[in-house]
């Protein structure tokens, strides 16, 4: 609309402070950007991952420093962004992530040079020839001509074998970061469609650069980022039939149209089974999974670790505000569908999950599993089941992000070494690699003394206390069938004989080895003493 005139437009008013973490990592995504255009690609790689790492640390400082200081929670940018309690403990999660992930894409020891492709166009330079006769047949004449390297091809796995990385896989990584922090803050629709974008656009980019298997890894690429359109446009469709309705794309105005509006419900739950759909599809929850296999499979293995572990804290988190904020005075209306939703995601998870041979594509379908435990307590819309659903995605986070750096170190002469026989013996070969891949696999399937029951027994307490027996216990029985693939790989580590030929492990470098460090450590911590991260999960509800 025009002003009328003489009019003053306002100024929205921005809280600096509460939003520093976010403008520290977006600021240094596009610093990122800058050193790969001006920087000279010898030097690239260790600025990239000096400024990455000091943003990441810089943020969490910044998210300490206010965390502790006992701020009120704010709604800032004309009301676009809360950040509050629940806000607070994602971005903190999805930093602590950002940071594990970040030390697996920067490392280069586990496979020379790096996961990633030297050159993001699968292209080579090379100088031809000048024609006899055309005065320039010296010594180093010619013209320099870039040609495509098919994929597959024996010039392919030459490159491969080279040294260096494509570098702009780094800023890639903090712009998806500040995505999926803006998608869990966002406090209106169209903020969210936007984070959304920010988020997957790098992603999608990402899953296709893998240094070898690169048809795999393209394949997924495009895989994604078709259903990841669809997805989107299913969110944007249920955005319009919201505003619609409610006249407005903030959740706060959309739940109090629905409270006290006469207007018929069809475009409100209509907007909201669309919206439900774009938001499911992030968050690889069944049946809405089905890229989660393809993607997880053809991704560099860094990438799916950050991805795994990331966009689920995210995709929930946004879910979580959704649902409490937007729509739970309706949940009585929804919770039904809802209820189907998460019965599925955990049997397609369980059920298809033993019969996968690749151990990418077991985790895979393992995430989806979990998904549905997860959605088990964000269905609660009470204050259990709130603090209940951001510990599990806190607990899965790290012990997903480690079981992808252990997967990464079982290799054979084409890489990855990702077929469950050639695992074969593995504690034969390597027994701390063993060790550690067992107990995190105990890890995701909830026994105790881990994370994952802790995270399981808060999720499912929440669930019990609000009347969801039924769900509860088809859950119980879910994870019961998902805990027989786990103990499989298991067995199969330290009860059958390794082939001769069979695949070795390498030792992984100081940042692969920290990033596991991390992720089996926060495994055990949150298992024997969960108490600080379960409170801090509770200390406060969603603000709008």
């Amino acid at each position: 609309m025009f002003l009328a005139q003489g009019a003053v437009a306002e100024v929205p008013s921005v809280a600096y402070f509460p939003l520093s973490p976010l403008l520290v990592i977006l600021a240094a995504a596009c610093l990122g950007v800058l050193v790969e255009a001006f920087l000279p690609r010898h030097q690239r790689w260790a600025s990239q991952v000096t400024l990455t790492l000091l943003a990441l640390v810089v943020a969490g400082v910044l998210l300490g420093a206010y965390a502790v200081g006992g701020a009120k929670p704010v709604v800032t940018l004309a009301g676009s962004i809360s950040v509050d309690r629940p806000t607070l403990f994602l971005w903190g999660t999805l930093l602590a992530l950002g940071l594990g992930g970040v030390l697996l894409i920067a490392d280069r020891s586990v496979e020379p040079g790096g996961s990633f492709i030297t050159d993001a166009a699968g292209v080579e330079t090379a100088r031809v020839p000048a024609a006899v006769g055309a005065g320039g047949n010296g010594p180093g004449s010619g013209e320099t001509r870039r040609e495509v390297i098919p994929p597959g091809t024996p010039q392919d796995r030459i490159t491969a074998g080279r040294a260096g990385m494509q570098t702009e896989v780094l800023p890639l990584t903090l712009f998806a970061l500040a995505g999926m922090m803006t998608f869990c803050a966002a406090n209106d629709l169209l903020t969210m469609f936007v984070a959304l974008e920010v988020l997957s656009l790098p992603l999608y980019l990402l899953c296709g650069l893998a240094r070898r298997r690169r048809l795999l890894s393209q394949e997924a690429a495009v895989k994604y980022f078709l259903l990841g359109a669809f997805a989107s446009a299913f969110f944007l469709y249920g955005l319009a039939l919201l505003y619609g309705y409610a006249g407005s794309v903030k959740l706060a105005d959309i739940a109090a149209a629905s409270a006290g509006s006469q207007r018929s419900d069809t475009l409100l739950f209509g907007g909201l089974a669309l919206l439900v759909v774009g938001l499911l599809f992030k968050a690889s929850v069944g049946p809405f999974h089905t890229w989660t296999p393809d993607v997880y499979q053809g991704a560099p293995t860094p990438v799916t670790a950050f991805m795994s572990a990331a966009t689920k804290v995210a995709a929930f988190g946004a879910i979580l505000r959704v649902l409490t904020v937007g729509f739970g005075v309706t949940r009585w209306e929804w919770r039904g569908v809802l209820w189907a939703v998460a019965i599925a995601s955990m049997v397609i998870g369980a059920v298809i999950g033993l019969t996968q041979t690749d151990i990418k594509r077991l985790v895979a379908y393992s995430s989806v599993a979990h998904a549905g435990f997860i959605l088990v307590g964000a269905i609660a819309i009470t204050e259990s089941g709130l603090s209940g659903t951001l510990f599990y995605l806190l607990t899965y986070g790290f012990t997903s992000l480690a079981v992808f750096a252990v997967i990464s170190l079982v290799r054979d002469g084409n890489g990855e070494a990702t077929h469950l026989s050639q695992w074969a013996g593995l504690a034969k070969r390597s027994p701390v690699t063993a060790a550690i891949m067992s107990f995190l696999l105990l890890a995701l399937a909830g026994i105790p003394l881990t994370s994952g029951f802790t995270g399981k027994f808060a999720v499912f307490s929440a669930a019990l206390a609000d009347g969801m027996a039924p769900l509860v216990i088809i859950a119980l029985v879910a994870s019961a069938v998902a805990a027989f693939f786990y103990l499989r790989v298991i067995v199969l580590m330290y009860f059958s004989e390794p082939a001769p030929d069979g695949p070795t492990v390498t030792v992984p470098g100081a940042f692969t080895t920290a990033a596991i460090t991390l992720g089996v450590l926060i495994t055990l911590l949150l298992g024997v003493v969960p108490t600080l991260a379960l409170t801090w999960a509770g200390a406060g509800g969603f603000v709008s």
